[in-house]
This record gives C-alpha cells, structure tokens and sequence, in this order.
C-alpha cells in the first residue's frame, strides 16, 4: 500500500499522476490531506492509522516549506517519498526544503509523480513478486518503445 499525504487539496493533481502509475503496478493507494504546520497531531494520527501496516510506503506532497516530508520520516520507519511539486515561480528553489533534512531524518525526494511511483513499488517488490513482474514488463515496454523510435529515426534519415 501507498498512503500519499498532500499538504493541502491544491496538490490533488500532483497526487493523481502518482496513483496512475500505481494503478499500473496494481498498488493500493490511499490519498490524506495533513498540514505537519497547521495540523502536525492530524498527521501523526494519519502515520498511527497506517503504521502497523508490514508493507507501506509514505508518499508526501507539499510545497513551498514543505515540512511534511521531513515530520513524516521522523515519525515514521517506513520508506518516506518527498515528491514536491515545484514551481516556476520561484526558478524551483522552492524544493531546496525538501532536500536538506535534519540530521536522522531521510525522505527521498523524487521530483517526478512518475518516478515517485515507480520508487515505491520497486521498495513494495521487493517483498512482492506480483509488483515486481510487473515493473518488469512496465520497463520492457518502455525499452521497446525507445528501439520503436530508434528505428524512425533511423528510417528517416537514412539516404
């Protein structure tokens, strides 16, 4: 399971490109909303929820001063995924909060949904064959699209 927590409703987007690459992978997800500024015992009441749970993975969604990320994998011995959504408005600088942590404190940070996906369910199948299977195939198709492109390009500028 893939419980996304988002800092606020504005990063529902952000969370559904996340579960629909973990409906591919066939990973149950769950989406909250907790601020750990404004609503931290929201939060761990979240984490309390989830935490007996043996194969988890957090994955945190805010921006700006995201705290949450860093509140999350304090709390918490489950893998935790900072995914930040950046913003141009300030030149991404804004991620800067995610990626330097306290020390004992270890989010990964994926700056990509998709990529914040595939992460998890590669830490899920490593106890799960059925993901692993298909992360495998998910990789193979990606392969064979690059060799479809290859052969074109190739194709059109050949002389």
């Amino acid at each position: 399971m893939v419980v996304i927590i988002i800092g606020s409703k504005v990063d529902i987007k952000w969370a559904e490109k996340i579960k629909t690459v973990l409906d591919i992978f066939g990973i149950d997800t769950v989406l909250r909303v907790a601020s750990a500024h404004k609503t931290p015992q929201k939060c761990l009441e979240i984490l309390k929820e989830y935490e007996q749970k043996n194969e988890v993975v957090f994955i945190t969604i805010a921006g700006r001063s995201n705290a949450l990320s860093g509140f999350v994998d304090a709390q918490t011995y489950h893998p935790v995924i900072a995914c930040p959504p950046y913003s141009e408005k300030f030149s991404g600088a804004d991620i800067y909060s995610s990626l330097r942590m306290p020390s004992g404190v270890a989010p990964m940070v994926v700056l990509e949904p998709e990529a914040a996906a595939i992460a998890s369910a590669k830490i899920l199948a490593l106890r799960n064959p059925k993901i692993r299977d298909k992360i495998i195939e998910y990789q193979e198709r990606l392969k064979r699209k690059i060799e479809e492109h290859d052969k074109e390009v190739k194709k059109y500028w050949e002389v």
